[in-house]
C-alpha cells in the first residue's frame, strides 16, 4: 500500500504542477491529467539536464533544487558572452520544446541535486489522444508564454537599435525564401 513518503511525495508533484504558470489556464482536473503523464527524474549536482543546440524534447518542473540556464555565443565560452538565469521550484522550464521542433535556446545545468517532473512529446502525444482539449489548451498556454517572450523581446531589440533593423530580423524568418 502508500507509504506516508509516497503521499509526501505525490502531494509536492502536484503542488509543482498546480502551482506552475504555464498552465494557470487548466483546471485542476486537467493539469492532474497533465501531471500522471510526468515522469519524475533525479539529477546530481553539477549535471547537465540538456545542452544548447540539443533537440527539444520536453519541458521539466522543478520538484527540488536549482537549476541554471546558460547561453552562449556561437561556439563562445567567453564570459562576458554568456547569459545565465537560476531558476528554482516551482519553475519550468523547456516550453518551447513541446510544441515545435527548435533546438534548446540554453544548457540547462543542475546547480544542485534535482528533482524534475518531465513532460515530453511522446507525453503530449499521448494526451492528445487521452484529453485532447487539455492539449489545445496546453499548447494555447505555452504558445501565448512563447509570444509575450517574442513581443518582449521585440520591445528590448527596438530599445537596442533602429526599428527598421529590429523587426527586418523577425520578417527575415517570417519570409525567408528558398530560391
Amino acid at each position: 500500500m502508500f507509504k506516508k513518503s509516497d503521499f509526501k511525495k505525490i502531494k509536492k508533484q502536484g503542488s509543482i504542477v498546480f502551482n506552475s504558470s504555464l498552465l494557470k489556464s487548466l483546471t485542476p482536473i486537467e493539469r492532474y491529467e497533465l501531471l500522471q503523464l510526468c515522469h519524475r527524474r533525479k539529477y546530481k549536482e553539477g549535471e547537465y539536464i540538456y545542452y544548447q543546440n540539443d533537440p527539444g524534447t520536453g519541458i521539466y518542473f522543478i520538484e527540488e533544487g536549482h537549476v541554471r540556464l546558460t547561453v552562449t555565443g556561437a561556439a563562445d565560452q567567453d564570459p562576458e558572452n554568456v547569459y545565465i538565469k537560476n531558476i528554482q521550484a516551482p519553475s519550468e522550464f523547456g516550453a518551447m520544446s513541446i510544441g515545435y521542433d527548435i533546438p534548446r535556446f540554453s544548457s540547462a545545468h543542475c546547480m544542485s541535486d534535482c528533482i524534475l517532473l518531465g513532460f515530453f512529446k511522446p507525453d503530449f502525444e499521448t494526451l492528445k489522444k487521452r484529453h485532447p482539449e487539455t492539449a489545445v489548451k496546453f499548447l494555447e498556454a505555452a504558445s501565448t508564454q512563447a509570444m509575450k517572450q517574442l513581443e518582449f523581446a521585440m520591445r528590448k531589440l527596438t530599445e537596442c537599435m533602429d526599428v527598421k533593423t529590429a523587426y527586418s530580423i523577425i520578417f527575415e524568418s517570417q519570409y525567408e525564401t528558398t530560391d
